[in-house]
């Protein structure tokens, strides 16, 4: 079953993000992640969430998805990211 890596991002460090997204696709590829969504215009249709910046991953299960979060390859990324961005991330299994 399909899982899903749903990250609210709130950038406070541009330049550091933009070195951690560098870092990502390969990590991601490790373990068969791929975007779904990468930034992009949101628009509310309900209620009053208005993420800056969303993200959705992509794995084929929801353990490689929680492999790869925990993961040595993405280690080096989390670090920057959690340094320049204030983030909500969780995992959801698909349909």
């Amino acid at each position: 079953m399909p899982a899903y890596v749903v990250v609210q991002v709130d950038v406070h460090d541009q330049a550091t993000y933009d070195e951690y997204r560098k870092l990502v696709p390969p990590s991601l590829a490790a373990f068969g992640g791929r975007f779904a969504v990468r930034g992009g215009k949101t628009e509310t249709l309900e209620g009053t969430w208005k993420p800056k910046r969303l993200v959705i991953l992509e794995f084929d299960t929801i353990e490689m998805a929680k492999k790869w979060w925990a993961s040595p390859e993405y280690a080096a990324a989390k670090a920057l990211r959690q340094k320049a961005a204030h983030t909500e991330l969780l995992v959801v299994e698909g349909a």
